[in-house]
């Protein structure tokens, strides 16, 4: 009996009838002859509500329900989770389902509600969007039943505690590769870019043998060997392509729950996967103080998985980025001529001249792109209209903001640098539309 009473939560009916009888004692005190027939409502309520439990608590089954969580979740996207139920009662019952979320999703009103026909089984499904990564630990899955009577509720759990990591946004990658290999990408404005001659990527000089084009003969290599040897060039398909992500202070900055740090994740993998599909060589890594979580370019079957693990641990150490470091690091580790992109952030031309020489240095080696972000936040103020004093100088200052941004990626041009300037939202769109036209062409 105690078992019964611990699953029993009272509902808005039974004080509702409640309340209503206390309502109708007190108007027979008044009324006499009002008396027997509130006597009788109120026996009647009370039987209605022992066979309201014996209906629930006849059968010790009851309802079942199992939650089905994905391997892995995907971080910014709309990840779905099914739950499972089956109604092991001889009636319809309606059912509130409450699943204890984890804690990261800041979700305190979460509730399904739906009803099952005696013997009836139902999947019903429900989406989470995650914003940090990392381990997302779910409670028990509660059911609350309710008999046609519904005066109580009988609670039930189900599950145990479960854990799944929330890795870098691996579900847009078939949507961007859709996009990217069905030309789709002219949609959000990469115009199509005719291919003039080829371009072979030098590699080394070597022996010639039988069979190398004659055309490669390096001619003063062969007068100094005494013997004919050729000119090597790398197939265009292999070029590496590197994304260098910050993960200095400045990634820090938030836009629709998500850091400028994941949105550079989620879009290195998203392009990783395209660089690879395009049988290029594909790698990254990350610098702050100094350079981490290397992957080397490779195209191997492994490589996304290793990538995809690698973004995983990536953290912000809320420090001032090294740019010295960062070319010292890329001089010593990156030997070929290779494609960089990289991630980062400027909010005024005094933060990129500091940054200046440094980037001319690395781009003096290998094809360097600039990716930094619009804030897309100053967008609202920028279109509103001013009245008082205090709104004409926000604007005027939101509107600084905004043309400093557009001068950083001119001085980039100004220097032969390539850069991005894009809103979050649109930051893989816009990457792979770079890379694309990279290779159209031709430029590394």
């Amino acid at each position: 009996m105690k078992q019964i009473f611990k699953h029993i939560y009272i509902e808005k009916r039974f004080f509702t009838f409640f309340f209503g009888i206390v309502i109708l004692f007190v108007t027979a005190y008044f009324f006499q002859n009002l008396l027997w027939i509130v006597q009788v409502l109120f026996y009647g309520f009370i039987i209605a509500f022992l066979i309201d439990i014996w209906l629930l608590f006849r059968n010790k089954k009851g309802i079942y329900a199992s939650r089905k969580l994905p391997e892995k979740l995907s971080n910014g996207d709309e990840n779905e989770i099914e739950i499972f139920i089956s109604n092991s009662h001889s009636f319809t019952t309606s059912i509130k389902i409450i699943d204890e979320l984890p804690v990261q999703l800041q979700i305190r009103d979460f509730k399904i509600t739906s009803s099952l026909k005696p013997a009836e089984e139902k999947k019903l499904t429900y989406k989470i969007r995650p914003t940090e990564r990392g381990e997302y630990h779910f409670g028990n899955l509660n059911i609350f039943c309710q008999s046609p009577l519904k005066f109580i509720s009988r609670k039930q759990q189900f599950g145990s505690k479960e854990m799944v990591s929330n890795y870098p946004s691996f579900l847009q990658l078939k949507k961007y590769e859709f996009i990217a290999f069905t030309n789709r990408l002219k949609n959000f404005g990469l115009k199509k870019i005719r291919r003039i001659g080829h371009t072979l990527e030098f590699e080394q000089i070597k022996n010639y043998v039988t069979g190398d084009d004659v055309r490669n003969i390096n001619w003063k290599a062969t007068a100094k060997r005494n013997q004919l040897m050729v000119n090597q060039y790398q197939d265009e398909k292999s070029q590496p392509v590197y994304s260098i992500i910050d993960t200095g202070r400045v990634m820090k900055m938030p836009f629709k729950q998500l850091s400028l740090l994941d949105y550079a994740i989620n879009s290195t993998l998203a392009i990783s996967n395209i660089v690879l599909k395009k049988n290029d060589k594909a790698g990254m890594f990350s610098f702050s103080r100094k350079v981490e979580n290397k992957v080397a370019a490779e195209r191997r079957k492994s490589q996304m998985q290793l990538i995809l693990e690698t973004l995983y641990n990536i953290e912000t150490d809320f420090s001032e980025s090294d740019f010295l470091r960062l070319y010292v690091d890329i001089k010593r580790l990156v030997k070929q001529r290779s494609l960089l992109l990289l991630y980062t952030n400027f909010e005024t031309m005094d933060a990129l001249h500091r940054q200046l020489p440094f980037l001319l240095a690395i781009a003096k080696h290998h094809l360097l792109v600039v990716i930094f972000f619009e804030n897309t936040e100053l967008k609202t103020l920028l279109h509103t209209n001013a009245v008082t004093t205090k709104e004409i100088f926000d604007k005027t200052i939101a509107e600084k903001f905004a043309f400093e941004k557009k001068l950083i990626a001119n001085e980039l041009t100004k220097f032969g640098i390539q850069s991005i300037l894009t809103s979050p939202e649109d930051l893989n769109i816009n990457t792979i539309n770079k890379y694309l036209e990279i290779k159209a062409r031709g430029l590394l």
